[in-house]
Order: C-alpha cells, then sequence, then structure tokens
C-alpha cells in the first residue's frame, strides 16, 4: 500500500485520469464513470475507479505543481502498476491561436523546474508525450468537433513568475500554453516505459485577459474528458 494514494491492490485501473484539483476527480467519477467507488481520500487528494464503456478507468487527483503530481505519478506506476496516466487540467493560453475553453494537446512539454536539471545533470531532455495516445486524442477531438490544438506547452514550477518576460521568449519558439504538471509526468512515465498525455483546456488567457471562474474549471471542461477516455479506450495497454 502506497504512503500518499493507500489503495488496496487491484483497486485502481490500468487506465488513469489525472487532474490536478481533486474536486474535478470527483465530478469526472460522478458525470463519467459507472459505479465509480472512492478508493482513497488521503489528504483529500480523491480516488475513483469505475468503468467508461465497459472498461475500468480510474481518475486521481495530483495537485498543484510537478513536485506533488511527482508523488501521485511514481506510486500510480511502482505501486499500482498503472499503464496509461493522462492528465487533464488547466492551462493559459500564450497565443492568439488559442481561446478561452479551447483544448490544447500536448506533444511535448518545455519546463523551467529543477527535477529534469537534477536528473540530467545539465541535458536537456525532451519531455513529450506518448504517440500513440497523442493521435488517437487528436482523432477523438476531431469526431467530438472540440476546438482544439496540438502543441508545445509550458510545465512551470511558479505560478506568479518573478521574471514573466522568459514566457515570451519561450513563445517566440512555438510554446502554445502555460501549465504545470505535464513535464514531469512525461518523464516518469518515459522512465518506467509506460504512455502518458496532457490534454488541457485554457482557464485564461494570457494575452487577452479573458479567463474562467473556478466552478468553470472544476466543472465544464467535458470536452476535455471525454477526449482523454476516448483515446485511452482506443490505444492499446502494451
Amino acid at each position: 500500500m502506497s504512503t500518499h494514494i493507500a489503495a488496496q491492490p487491484g483497486q485502481i485501473a490500468p487506465r488513469i485520469l489525472l487532474p490536478g484539483d481533486p474536486l474535478r476527480a470527483r465530478w469526472i467519477a460522478e458525470h463519467f464513470l459507472e459505479d465509480a467507488e472512492c478508493y482513497s481520500e488521503v489528504r483529500g487528494m480523491l480516488g475513483f475507479t469505475g468503468t467508461y464503456r465497459g472498461e475500468r478507468v480510474s481518475v486521481q487527483g495530483t495537485g498543484m505543481g510537478q513536485p506533488s503530481a511527482s508523488i501521485y505519478v511514481n506510486e500510480l506506476i511502482r505501486e499500482y502498476d498503472v499503464q496509461q496516466l493522462i492528465r487533464v487540467g488547466s492551462c493559459g493560453a500564450l497565443t492568439e491561436r488559442l481561446a478561452v475553453r479551447d483544448v490544447v494537446i500536448a506533444q511535448a512539454a518545455a519546463t523551467d523546474s529543477s527535477m529534469n536539471a537534477l536528473r540530467f545533470q545539465g541535458y536537456q531532455y525532451p519531455a513529450t508525450a506518448d504517440f500513440a495516445l497523442l493521435r488517437a486524442a487528436v482523432e477523438a477531438a476531431e469526431q467530438a468537433g472540440a476546438r482544439h490544438l496540438v502543441g508545445t506547452v509550458f510545465s512551470s514550477d511558479s505560478f506568479y513568475h518573478a521574471r514573466p518576460e522568459l514566457t515570451q521568449k519561450i513563445v517566440e519558439y512555438g510554446v502554445v500554453a502555460v501549465e504545470m504538471e505535464a513535464a514531469e509526468i512525461y518523464t516518469l512515465a518515459a522512465q518506467h516505459g509506460r504512455r502518458a498525455l496532457g490534454i488541457m483546456t485554457v482557464s485564461d488567457h494570457i494575452v487577452t485577459g479573458e479567463e474562467t471562474s473556478a466552478q468553470e474549471r472544476e466543472q465544464t471542461f467535458g470536452d476535455m474528458v471525454t477526449i482523454a477516455l476516448e483515446a485511452a479506450l482506443a490505444t492499446p495497454l502494451d
């Protein structure tokens, strides 16, 4: 039994969605999964397992930031043998190619985090999505008619960045949105030979200033969740 999840063996499915917000995890379980049961309430970081179109799927809150996400992803992989990990969260748009509530499918994640700097001792590691999940997510978005953009995101360690001008530099190199977890999830999945993808909904727009409410961020990002679930089921576990 893991330290921070404390689920029993077999309670967590091999496919899992990873919202940062535990209340979004509960909302996903209640609105998208059948017969969902809560397997963890440790530290208020809720986890549920149910079925989607007859297949077992779990959803686990991870908290905010890469250090928090790293704890849960490590335990999900090492203790519960999870095979597919799909982040479903919010992001801030950095380009006018995106509008609020658009879906971003992250092909790669740049980062300013010291986590990979410590791992690779000066080497620059390209944290990238699993191609099979990425392709399945794009197909699911197209079939759903959801506004979406495939691009590189920036996984920042700071929500209130002390050097906001640095963000503009990465925009010049094609980064489309900023969030806080994808790079670490991609890196850990690669280390352990698992599949990972980040699908984020634009909750606020850094360029235009438009934003959504806390309730909208928790409960109205249904396109993202449908895309994630369809992509998961369309992708083999091996």
